[in-house]
């Protein structure tokens, strides 16, 4: 199993290429930021520093999306930092949650996401791709690499995540619905054709090494208030008790007011109140390396090839530090 460390990049800019080069240092292989351009200090300017100062972290948003950064923008960034430090990207999509409505747009259609997956990876490896009726390439770009992984929760966004994506993201570490969504996206693979081990399996969520469970889930709460978000986006789509999306994703929600884009990612988000502990604990890796070791491996047996540790938190260095030390070794080949 690869490991991530994923981070807001919040100022100073500074603090955020240390972190990614102390991972780097513990033995993960991939640093990811949020891509909320008003949120947010601008993630590529950041990875040209990161790349510059790490010898082999792969760097990428998680996630950007195809409208605050048009296809071939995003597809010439990736590909200018690529031949600067030698594919060392990726490029983690979604529909952009917080990326649009804080810009006062709702977010990208399916439709939209899906072109744009096929472009972004097309014109950043060199090929033709069309752009609305246009068709174009970027001339200078050679040997260029750049998987795409798509992020997604509803039945139609995980089929689409295996008929086109090179990877999915999964924001939430539930062993049921890790499975569930696991089975989604391959059978949607096979049926369009693909081997479905060709698909990169990466999720994502906050781990808090430490003996204070309480503490730990006050610092990683917020989580459940952005995944409720997206969670309900499907319920005003589907409907309660659809069948179409596991209850055991939809039901927490129940008692969600709203939600203020102004504390998005953070501990002590006062929208995150409806979080029980229980989800807590089934969303994210909390407690002493063993816990979290326990789960890692139920995870890797589900087919996850890559935990992304969201280090969004009072103590990011030292959750960094214990992975490195106590929870990769467990993971070596």
């Amino acid at each position: 199993m690869d490991f991530g460390v994923v981070l807001q990049a919040d100022p100073p800019s500074s603090a955020v290429v240390s972190l990614m080069r102390r991972a780097e240092r513990n033995g993960f292989r991939y640093g990811w930021t949020f891509d909320s351009t008003v949120l947010w200090q601008e993630p590529f300017v950041l990875y040209s520093r990161v790349l510059e100062h790490t010898e082999r972290l792969i760097v990428g948003p998680m996630v950007t999306n195809p409208s605050t950064r048009a296809p071939e923008v995003t597809a010439s960034t990736f590909a200018t930092l690529n031949e600067m430090y030698g594919n060392r990207t990726v490029c983690g999509i979604g529909r952009g949650d917080s990326a649009m409505r804080v810009a006062g747009r709702p977010p990208n259609t399916l439709a939209r996401l899906g072109q744009a997956i096929g472009v972004i990876r097309d014109l950043a490896e060199g090929r033709e791709a069309y752009v609305g009726d246009h068709r174009i390439k970027i001339p200078w770009i050679k040997d260029g690499k750049l998987p795409v992984w798509m992020a997604a929760y509803g039945p139609k966004a995980l089929a689409m995540a295996g008929e086109l994506a090179d990877g999915f993201i999964l924001q939430l570490a539930d062993p049921f619905l890790t499975e569930w969504m696991v089975k989604a996206v391959r059978t949607a693979a096979k049926d369009a054709g693909r081997d479905p081990d060709d698909i990169t399996i990466c999720v994502a969520a906050p781990a808090y090494v430490g003996d204070d469970l309480d503490h730990a889930r006050e610092q990683c709460r917020w989580f459940g208030g952005m995944v409720g978000n997206h969670v309900a986006d499907l319920v005003a789509r589907y409907g309660e008790h659809s069948g179409m999306v596991p209850d055991e994703l939809t039901e927490y929600i129940a008692s969600r007011e709203g939600y203020d884009y102004a504390h998005h990612g953070r501990s002590g988000n006062p929208d995150a109140g409806f979080v029980s502990d229980a989800v807590i604990d089934r969303f994210c890796l909390l407690g002493p390396a063993a816990a979290h070791i326990d789960k890692l491996r139920q995870l890797e047996a589900l087919g996850v090839d890559q935990f992304a540790l969201y280090a969004m938190h009072d103590a990011k260095e030292s959750t960094i530090d214990a992975y490195g030390a106590e929870i990769l070794p467990a993971f070596a080949d």
